[in-house]
C-alpha cells in the first residue's frame, strides 16, 4: 500500500527552523563541547536537578529491562505500571493515569498513533532501537500540554545526531541479538553512526530491527469461553507478533549547535488477545527535523526547534482475511524554544528562563464495522513561559505558565447508511496550566523537592464523540459533545539522601480534580448486537482524587573487588470518584521490589523479588485481583570480541512459574491474559 508523508504540513515549520541557524555558525571550527548526561525531558534549562520525580533507563540497565513494548520495559519502576493488553499492546500507566493523560514522546516530539484510543492498540515505538528512556512522574502539562497531566515518557534514539562522534573512530555502532523468553522471541537490531569526530561536519545515523514472537507462555490458567465455561491453557491465544523497522538520519554539527533530519518506518503485525482470529496490521512512517543554536554571548543563549510529520495506520483483519476496521492518524507537530541568559539579582542569586511555542494538527479516522468514533480533526497551539530563580548553590525556585487553544471537530456521519454520530460539529477549548516548584539542598547529602501545579486538559475526540461498540473492551462507549475541560491540582513533595553509592528517596503526591473525565457504566440496559450484549459506558466528568507514595533506595553492603548492593522500590496509589465514592478503575496495588546486585569486575548478577498486593479496592464493575510474588534473575558479562566491546546477558523471569494477573489491565481482558510464566532469554550486544 502506498504511503504518503504529510510533508506539506511541515513546510512552514522547516523554513522557520532553518532561518534560525545561520551559515556562519555552521562553519565554526572549534571542538564541540562534550555532551552532558543531564535529563532532557521536562528540563529546558538543563538543570542538574528538577523537582518533578523522574526515572531514567540507559546503558546496561536498559538492555536488561528491554521488553517488546514500552509498558513492559517500564513496568515496576516507581509509580509506573502498564495497561498490558497482552504482550503486544502495553502502554505505560503513571500514578494510576493512562490513555491521553500520559504523553508518549519520541525525542521530545509527538508520537501520533491510536494507542490512547484503545487498549489493544500498540505504541509504534520499539524498545530495541531506544538508547535512553526518561519518565516524568506527575504533571508535565506546562511543557507538553494537557495530554501529560499524569506524566510523560520520552524515548530517545539519536536518530538525529546532536554532536560529533567523539573519540578517534569516524564510525561506530552496535548490534544486539536476543533469543528466548516466554514469547520465544527472536530479535535482531543494529545501528551505525559515521562522520565527524570533532569540530564541525556531518554525522549520519542508521538503524534497523526485526522481532518475531510466538504465542506467550503462561502458567496453566483457565481461559473463559464464549459459552460461559472455561478451557485450560498454557499459552495466551493469538498473542504472536512480527515487527520490523528502521531509520536514517543526518545532522550538520558545529561548535554551537546542530541541524538535522531523519525518516523512519515501523511495522507490526500482531494478534489481539481478546479475539482469537483478529490480527492488527500496523504501519507508521515518520519524518522529523531538529536543531539547536547556542549563543553564549547573547541575551538569548540557545534556540531549539523540532518538527515532525507522521502517517499512522492500522487495519484490524479477521480470520477470513477481510479488513474489519481501519484506523488512521495523520499528524504534524512543531516546537520552538528560546532560553535567555541568567540575569543577576545581586546578592539573592540569578534568574534564567525559557519561552516557547508549540503546535499540533492531526486527522483521525476509523472506518469499518468497529468504528466507534467518527473522523475528527484536532488542532492545538500553545505558548509557555518558564522562569527559575537560583539562590546560591543550595537550590532554586521555578514557576511557569502555559496557554493553549484546542479545536476538535467531527465530520459526523457524512453519507453513512446508518446514522450514528450526527451532523458535523466542533468544540473549541482554551486550557490554561501553571506550576511552582522548588529544590533545596539541606546539606551535601540531603535534598528537599516540592511542586504545585494546576492543569487543564481539553477532551479528546472519543470523550466528545464516541458512540458505538468497542470490541476490545466489550462495551458500548458513548461520548458527550458538551464535555467540559478536565481540571486538576497536584502537589508533590520528596526528600532524598545520597552519599556515594548509597541513596534513597521517598515522596508523596496528591492530585485532586474538580472535573475528571471518566469512562464508567451508566446502568442502562445492555446493547444487543447479534448473539452478544454489551454494557453501556459513558465518558462523564466527575470530581476525583488520586494520591500515593513512592520510595526507592540502594545500599552497598560490600565494597571492594566484589561489590554487593541491596535495593528496594515501593509504590502505592489510591484513586476515588468523589461523586460516588467508588474507586477509580485499573489501579495497580501496593507494590514492593527487593533486589540484590553483585558486581565483580566484568560480571554482574541480580536477583529480584517483586511483590504485588491483592487489589481489592475496585469499582463495582470490576473484580478484585489476587496478589502475587515473582522472582527474577538476570546476569551480564562484559568482554572483548576482537577489538570490539561485547555484553553477554541472560534473564530468567518468574522462576517459580507463578500465575499472576495485572490489576491495571481492563477487567474484560484480565482473565484472558495472565503475566508471563517461567522463561529464560539470552542476548548478545556488541559495540564498535
Amino acid at each position: 500500500m502506498k504511503r504518503h508523508f504529510p510533508l506539506h504540513e511541515l513546510t512552514s515549520v522547516a523554513a522557520l527552523m532553518a532561518a534560525s541557524f545561520t551559515p556562519a555558525a555552521a562553519h565554526a571550527q572549534q571542538a564541540s563541547a562534550p555532551v552532558q548526561q543531564v535529563l532532557i525531558t521536562g528540563n529546558p534549562l538543563g538543570s542538574d536537578t528538577i523537582a518533578t520525580p523522574t526515572s531514567v533507563l540507559t546503558g546496561q540497565d536498559l538492555v536488561l529491562r528491554r521488553g517488546s513494548t514500552l509498558g513492559e520495559t517500564l513496568d515496576t519502576l516507581p509509580g509506573v505500571s502498564a495497561t498490558y493488553f497482552g504482550p503486544n499492546a502495553s502502554r505505560p500507566t503513571i500514578r494510576g493515569q493512562d490513555g491521553d493523560r500520559v504523553r508518549i514522546l519520541s525525542n521530545a516530539g509527538a508520537s501520533f498513533d491510536a494507542s490512547a484510543l484503545s487498549f489493544d492498540h500498540a505504541v509504534p515505538i520499539d524498545p530495541l532501537v531506544i538508547e535512553r528512556l526518561e519518565v516524568l512522574r506527575g504533571p508535565a502539562a506546562l511543557l507538553y500540554g494537557g495530554s501529560a497531566v499524569g506524566g510523560a515518557v520520552n524515548a530517545i534514539d539519536n536518530r538525529i545526531p546532536k554532536a560529533a562522534l567523539g573519540g578517534a573512530a569516524s564510525i561506530s555502532g552496535a548490534v544486539e541479538a536476543r533469543l528466548g523468553g516466554a514469547a520465544d522471541e527472536r530479535a535482531l537490531s543494529g545501528l551505525v553512526e559515521a562522520g565527524a569526530t570533532a569540530g564541525s561536519g556531518v554525522v549520519i545515523h542508521a538503524d534497523a530491527f526485526r522481532r518475531h514472537t510466538s504465542d506467550l507462555r503462561a502458567p496453566d490458567f483457565d481461559r473463559p469461553t464464549e459459552n460461559g465455561g472455561s478451557e485450560r491453557r498454557r499459552r495466551i491465544v493469538n498473542s504472536a507478533s512480527q515487527a520490523d523497522g528502521g531509520a536514517v538520519g543526518a545532522s550538520t554539527v558545529w561548535e554551537h549547535g546542530y541541524l538535522g533530519a531523519s525518516i523512519d518506518t515501523y511495522r507490526n503485525d500482531y494478534g489481539t488477545v481478546a479475539e482469537e482470529d483478529v490480527t492488527i496490521r500496523l504501519r507508521r512512517n515518520r519524518v522529523a527535523l531538529a536543531g539547536e543554536w547556542r549563543l553564549p554571548d547573547g541575551f538569548i543563549t540557545a534556540v531549539r526547534g523540532q518538527a515532525s510529520g507522521t502517517d499512522y495506520q492500522h487495519k484490524e483483519i479477521g480470520g477470513d482475511g477481510a479488513v474489519g476496521t481501519t484506523f488512521a492518524n495523520r499528524g504534524a507537530d512543531f516546537r520552538l524554544e528560546a532560553v535567555h541568559r541568567p540575569l543577576p539579582l545581586g546578592a539573592v542569586g540569578q534568574l534564567e528562563g525559557t519561552v516557547g511555542v508549540q503546535g499540533e494538527r492531526s486527522r483521525f479516522s476509523a472506518l469499518g464495522e468497529e468504528a466507534f468514533v467518527p473522523t475528527t480533526h484536532t488542532t492545538q497551539s500553545a505558548l509557555f513561559w518558564l522562569e527559575r530563580w537560583s539562590f546560591g548553590k543550595n537550590g532554586h525556585i521555578g514557576a511557569g505558565v502555559r496557554g493553549e487553544q484546542v479545536k476538535v471537530t467531527s465530520d459526523g456521519d457524512g453519507d453513512a447508511e446508518t446514522p450514528r454520530f450526527g451532523a458535523a460539529s466542533g468544540r473549541s477549548f482554551g486550557p490554561r496550566s501553571g506550576s511552582v516548584d522548588g529544590v533545596y539542598d539541606l546539606s551535601p547529602v540531603w535534598r528537599l523537592a516540592s511542586s504545585f501545579s494546576y492543569t487543564e486538559r481539553a477532551p479528546t475526540s472519543p470523550e466528545l464523540y464516541a458512540n458505538g461498540l468497542h470490541a476490545a473492551t466489550a462495551t458500548y462507549e458513548r461520548g458527550d459533545p458538551q464535555q467540559q475541560l478536565e481540571r486538576g491540582r497536584n502537589i508533590d513533595a520528596s526528600i532524598a539522601w545520597h552519599n556515594g553509592p548509597n541513596h534513597f528517596k521517598v515522596g508523596a503526591y496528591d492530585s485532586r480534580f474538580s472535573n475528571y473525565i471518566l469512562l464508567s457504566a451508566t446502568g442502562e440496559p445492555e446493547i444487543v448486537d447479534g448473539e452478544s450484549s454489551y454494557p453501556v459506558f459513558a465518558f462523564r466528568g466527575v470530581p476525583a482524587r488520586l494520591y500515593g507514595f513512592e520510595a526507592e533506595g540502594s545500599w552497598r553492603v560490600l565494597s571492594g573487588p566484589r561489590n554487593v548492593d541491596l535495593d528496594a522500590r515501593f509504590d502505592s496509589v489510591t484513586g476515588t470518584d468523589r461523586s460516588s465514592g467508588q474507586p477509580l478503575p485499573r489501579l495497580s496495588p501496593r507494590r514492593i521490589t527487593l533486589g540484590v546486585k553483585l558486581q565483580q569486575q566484568a560480571f554482574t548478577a541480580r536477583v529480584e523479588l517483586q511483590r504485588a498486593q491483592a487489589q481489592n479496592r475496585v469499582p463495582a464493575t470490576d473484580v478484585p485481583t489476587a496478589g502475587s510474588t515473582l522472582v527474577n534473575l538476570s546476569a551480564g558479562y562484559q568482554f572483548s570480541l576482537g577489538r570490539e566491546d561485547a555484553l553477554l546477558f541472560a534473564k530468567l523471569q518468574n522462576i517459580g512459574n507463578t500465575l499472576a494477573f495485572s490489576s491495571s489491565t481492563t477487567e474484560t481482558l484480565r482473565p484472558l491474559a495472565p503475566l508471563p510464566g517461567r522463561a529464560l532469554s539470552v542476548g548478545l550486544r556488541v559495540t564498535f
